[in-house]
């Protein structure tokens, strides 16, 4: 049975046990699930510092991960990528972040879709990713709950602040779908799914990205892909400590 390991790119085990609950109910009966979190570090990535801190530790789990010849495909749990493009460079089992797949799939439901992320800290980063993979002429906007991301295990009040800048993104920026920016928005997306069909008659798709990940890495299992080793070169062994 092919296993896919969830790695939650933080210092703690805040998210492990919910993740692990919201995405093994839409995992394929023939996929086994894995989630571990590194251990140093810190607590949260909201910044590009936080991802240079964490991105050494999450290298490391995942090459231990690998080496053990179990693991059919990684999924860095962060909107952000830590370490993603770096593990891309050492291995051939599919590596995704939660980024492209939530992105990608919302292309291919919508012509235009919109961010609600967590704090102000990222929205810049995350703007990045659209220029950086060529679909600005897809993306409405990018919106800011406010929250930490450490304050999200207060789903109620996350999904109160989601709704209300979806729907601000849907009436004021043009948005046609939205993607959640972190990846700890877990038990969110249906909510407010059916909140804006219910209360607006707005039936649009919103892209809950550890479930969207995850089944990406189903699909690119299933069909023995991986990663371009001409787009991400295995490094040269003087410079590779794996």
């Amino acid at each position: 049975m092919p296993t896919i390991l969830i790695i939650v790119p933080v210092n703690n085990t805040q998210f492990n046990e919910t993740i692990y609950n919201a995405v093994k109910p839409f995992m394929a009966p023939d996929f086994d699930l894995i989630i571990q979190n590194i251990e140093q570090g810190c607590p949260c990535i909201e910044s590009r510092y936080n991802m240079a801190m964490n991105t050494p530790y999450v290298i490391d789990l995942a090459m231990r991960a690998i080496d053990s010849g179990e693991i059919a495909g990684i999924f860095v749990t962060d909107m952000d990528m830590t370490g993603v493009d770096q593990l891309r460079e050492l291995t051939t089992i599919p590596v995704l972040g939660g980024f492209q797949a939530s992105a990608f799939t919302a292309m291919m439901l919508a012509q235009k879709f919109s961010i609600v992320t967590v704090s102000r800290s990222v929205m810049a980063l995350q703007e990045e990713h659209i220029r950086a993979f060529g679909i600005t002429d897809n993306f409405a906007s990018i919106r800011s709950v406010d929250m930490s991301v450490t304050d999200l295990s207060n789903t109620d009040e996350a999904r109160r602040r989601v709704y209300e800048q979806s729907l601000r993104a849907i009436n004021e920026d043009g948005a046609e779908a939205i993607i959640l920016g972190c990846t700890g928005f877990v038990n969110v997306a249906a909510y407010v799914q059916n909140e804006l069909l219910a209360k607006h008659g707005i039936d649009i798709p919103i892209v809950d990205p550890n479930i969207a990940a995850v089944s990406y890495l189903e699909l690119l299992i299933r069909n023995n892909l991986h990663q371009s080793k001409l787009t991400y070169c295995v490094p040269p062994s003087v410079c590779n400590p794996y």
